[in-house]
This record gives C-alpha cells, structure tokens and sequence, in this order.
C-alpha cells in the first residue's frame, strides 16, 4: 500500500470514529471514555490540535473541539453531558494523570 492511500484510510477510518462517537452514541459520557479507554472526545480534539500545530497551522482549544465536535463544545455539554457521580471523577482523575498528564486541558 503506498503512502498516500494508507493516509486516506487512517482518514477515513477516524472520521467513522468521529461519526460513532458523536452521532451515533453521543450519550456515552467522555468521562467513560476516559476512564475505560485512557482517551475521549476532547483527547481526539487536542489530537487535532496537534496535528495541526505540527503542520504550522495555528488552532486553539475551542477551535478544535469546534472542528471535531461540529458544534461549540459548551453546546454539546449542553445537550450530552449530564453530571458524574464521586466515584467516576476520582477515577478519572486517575485516568486524566496516567493518559494525558499535567494540564493539557480538563479531560472529560
């Protein structure tokens, strides 16, 4: 497989993520995500973020939870996110501190 067709599919196979993770089960909790898998939505928008810093193009925090979540990210906690109990906060900051570290933003 050459180089640009192996690009495409790692494309396309993050924009089924995407799509999963946002239109078809947007009423899994990123703090689930965190604390069952080490990463979430807002992880594969920082993921974003990055792969553009690298490309030298500049895109902040908001802009690129906008650009994954399709709406401003506010929105969507709006409408998906509903509160945590004790226990999944304290696993997640567990999880947040072993995947993620520091302050790189505040997770789920």
């Amino acid at each position: 497989m050459d180089a640009k067709t192996q690009v495409e599919l790692e494309a396309a196979a993050f924009r089924a993520l995407r799509s999963h993770l946002m239109d078809k089960r947007p009423e899994v909790q990123n703090i689930d995500l965190m604390n069952l898998a080490g990463f979430c939505r807002n992880c594969l928008s920082r993921w974003y973020q990055e792969a553009a810093e690298d490309r030298g193009i500049a895109i902040d925090k908001e802009a690129a939870r906008t650009a994954f979540y399709g709406i401003p990210y506010e929105d969507w906690k709006a409408q998906f996110q509903s509160a945590a109990d004790a226990g999944k906060q304290a696993a997640f900051k567990v999880a947040f501190q072993e995947n993620v570290g520091g302050d790189k933003g505040d997770g789920a």
